[in-house]
């Protein structure tokens, strides 16, 4: 690695290295990215053209190492890397949708680009990796179109955070998070998770964005005249001139391709129609070799026809004005009483179910990865897409990348109204069920789970609802769709998702078709979501417009008390065994114990009484002048030992038995007799002194015991044997 090709640039006051060894040597492209003590190792690497394919390979793969964390992590039994976690999975997901856009898609060659942590630190590696996958194939013979730059805005205080650590992520006032990727001049991938924030705000920080994008764009320019590759030569395949003509004798003049696409209905059955029509005659027509590229050509002569006939004619597939929304529904809980709140969210022919589930805090999820070591996580939102919701057969189990995008997507936009755990100590799922599908699913499951908290009696502060937007460019003019679908989704240029309440947004995902999209076209794009999401959420809050007063009967009831630090181990018993003994006999479902010494009692409510009753019957502190009743447990020539906790004993001594002198303790006590006592005394070694006089001076009477039966000497007192050590 001596004399390695090194530049520096600063951004947000740290310094970003960039440096070329020799260290994967075989690898097409590749560059080693610090930012603190945050190291990443980015590799591209393109194979030879795959044969019999209708689409561009590319796979991007985020790799996160154990050691780049500095411990030893993993399961117990298996410490080394697994499958991705969902942050590897998320990661890499950015990093494609950011570098996709600039390449050819009519390469058929394989293009694969690894990002391994090898270093983790206070920054997130997910812009290292974006910038390190722009510099590893721009510097390298892999056509593509960058480079591209990526940068993280965080607000707190009022100020912008560029590049914000893990730890000012923290902050309490912190108001939005956004990764913005671009060439300086547009924007080409968006994330954001807002806590209500106006949409002039955003549009403000991409405009900041833009200009760190702007000095990173140079900085790249200048490392790839100085160190990068030239460009391998790749050919395209090109359409014969026979299969044009045919398509335009059978398909184009005719107008079938318009009428396909404008035909006042949702969805994409009459063009897909009519390119099954089209294949099969291009197939009986034509010789194998050039019957083949009939399905590209169509796809490519949809593509125009449809961006001509929106700009140019203002005409949507399904006849809709370019703000108008399809139709709006939404239920709570219609089909599945056991659930402790669901909803169900129809947008034209996207349907979708969601499920609420209450548990106490010990169901939360824990996150054990390279950025996130034992940390609970007690708000969860997961998305599931059968084949059935298309219309079609597949595989079901499992979960793929593009689900739990979409899950982390709804979890983000939803976060900022879900209640502290102060507040709500329960832990929450949410799982959506795409049942139908025609757009946007996940602004759907935003809506349908918005909708099951609410009927769950969940306190969240307010409704929660999304809306894809799309956009059309064609020859310097553009077009905003609201509310995307079929045609539109899959020729449309750009998939714009905001979620958010009245207030504000709390949520935006953008991934283009395009090289990228200038920050004007965005702000119109937010303001026209706006109106979209007031009017959905009209329709939400008609159909439930607070949370219920109560829970679900069937969710479980929590309760929640504090006990001594000091008292915790008491509580848990070796080995669990007292925790887990309260649990069996009372029936609880859960008893989660903090380091606080809070403890969390989670299950039917009768059980959840009974296992509070004996965690504060086991770790009460007992003070002079306490008023209790306790079992005899023991007696002796000086007094009785009396129960009075789970694990705590006093000393009843003979003369406080009675108001009068007792001859002997077994006149009156016997063991296993229940008594009421007083707490007259704690010495320095926590031993408990109780009286009986004190709580009940008639309690000797009651049994037959008067001053005349008690003339024996004051001998019986004389002694007062020490007392064994009892837990105050």
């Amino acid at each position: 690695m001596d004399n390695a090709p090194t530049f520096t640039i600063e951004i947000g006051g740290r310094t970003l290295t960039a440096s070329f060894p020799d260290l994967a040597a075989k690898a097409h492209g590749s560059v080693l990215l610090r930012y603190g003590n945050s190291v990443v190792l980015v590799t591209a690497v393109m194979g030879p053209e795959r044969e019999g394919i209708d689409f561009f390979p590319l796979t991007v793969e985020y790799e996160e190492k154990y050691y780049a964390a500095g411990q030893i992590l993993g399961s117990r039994f298996l410490r080394r890397e697994g499958r991705p976690s969902e942050e590897a999975i998320l990661a890499a997901r950015v990093v494609d949708r950011t570098i996709r856009p600039l390449f050819d898609h009519r390469l058929r060659n394989e293009v694969q680009v690894v990002i391994t942590i090898l270093s983790i630190d206070e920054d997130d590696p997910d812009v290292l990796g974006i910038l390190g996958a722009s510099l590893a194939l721009a510097t390298s013979d892999i056509p593509w179109g960058g480079p591209v730059s990526a940068v993280r805005i965080g607000a707190a205080n009022g100020s912008p955070i560029i590049n914000p650590t893990y730890t000012e992520r923290e902050q309490h006032d912190y108001r939005y998070e956004l990764l913005a990727c671009g060439n300086g001049e547009t924007i080409n991938m968006i994330e954001v998770g807002a806590r209500e924030v106006a949409e002039d705000e955003i549009v403000q920080a991409l405009e900041y964005a833009r200009s760190i994008h702007q000095k990173l764009q140079a900085w790249q320019r200048e490392i790839v005249e100085q160190v990068g590759k030239p460009k391998r030569s790749v050919t395209f395949f090109s359409f014969p001139e026979r299969l044009r003509a045919l398509f335009q004798e059978t398909v184009a003049q005719d107008g079938k391709l318009s009428a396909a696409l404008s035909t006042g209905k949702p969805g994409s059955q009459a063009l897909n129609e009519l390119k099954a029509k089209w294949l099969a005659q291009a197939q009986a027509t034509l010789p194998p070799e050039e019957a083949s590229l009939a399905g590209p050509l169509f796809e490519e002569e949809a593509d125009a026809a449809l961006h001509r006939l929106v700009v140019e004619q203002g005409i949507r597939p399904d006849g809709r004005a370019f703000n108008e929304l399809r139709t709006v529904k939404a239920y709570t809980n219609l089909i599945a009483p056991m659930t402790h709140g669901a909803g169900i969210f129809y947008r034209g022919d996207t349907h979708v179910f969601s499920a609420l589930t209450l548990g106490g805090p010990g169901d939360a999820q824990i996150l054990e990865t390279i950025e996130y070591h034992s940390v609970p996580k007690r708000f969860m939102h997961h998305y599931n897409f059968p084949p059935y919701s298309t219309g079609e057969t597949g595989r079901l189990g499992g979960v793929n990348r593009r689900a739990v995008g979409h899950g982390a997507l709804a979890e983000r936009a939803l976060l900022p109204v879900i209640p502290p755990k102060e507040a709500f100590p329960y832990t929450i799922r949410v799982v959506s069920e795409v049942m139908s599908s025609n757009g946007s699913s996940s602004m759907a499951s935003v809506c349908a789970s918005s909708l099951a908290l609410m009927d769950g009696g969940v306190p969240v502060a307010r409704h929660v609802a999304g809306i894809a937007m799309g956009l059309m460019l064609w020859e310097g003019k553009h077009a905003v769709l609201t509310d995307i679908q079929g045609p539109e989704d899959h020729h449309g240029d750009m998939d714009f998702k905001v979620a958010g309440t009245r207030n504000g947004i709390t949520a935006i995902q953008m991934d283009v078709k395009v090289e990228g999209v200038p920050i004007p076209i965005l702000a119109e794009a937010l303001q026209q979501a706006r109106e979209a999401r007031h009017a959905i959420l009209d329709v939400m809050d008609a159909a439930i417009a607070a949370p219920r007063p109560e829970l679900s009967p069937l969710a479980p009831r929590l309760v929640s008390l504090t006990i001594p630090k000091d008292m915790i181990g008491l509580v848990i018993g070796p080995a669990g065994k007292t925790i887990n003994g309260i649990k069996d006999r009372t029936g609880v479902d859960d008893i989660t114990i903090e380091d606080d010494g809070t403890v969390y009692i989670a299950g039917k409510r009768e059980a959840v009484e009974q296992a509070k009753k004996e965690v504060e019957e086991l770790t009460r502190v007992f003070a002079v002048g306490d008023r209790l009743e306790g079992e005899v447990v023991r007696l002796t020539d000086f007094g009785a030992f009396v129960k009075i906790g789970p694990n705590a004993e006093g000393l009843v001594h003979i003369s406080e038995i009675a108001p009068f002198r007792i001859e002997k303790v077994e006149d009156v006590l016997t063991v296993g007799e229940r008594v009421p006592v007083v707490v007259k005394g704690i010495d320095e070694k926590d031993r408990i002194s109780l009286s009986i006089k004190m709580a009940d001076p008639d309690f000797a009477r009651r049994k037959g015991i008067t001053p005349s039966h008690n003339q024996a000497s004051t001998s019986h007192h004389r002694g007062h044997s020490s007392h064994p050590h009892h837990r105050r």
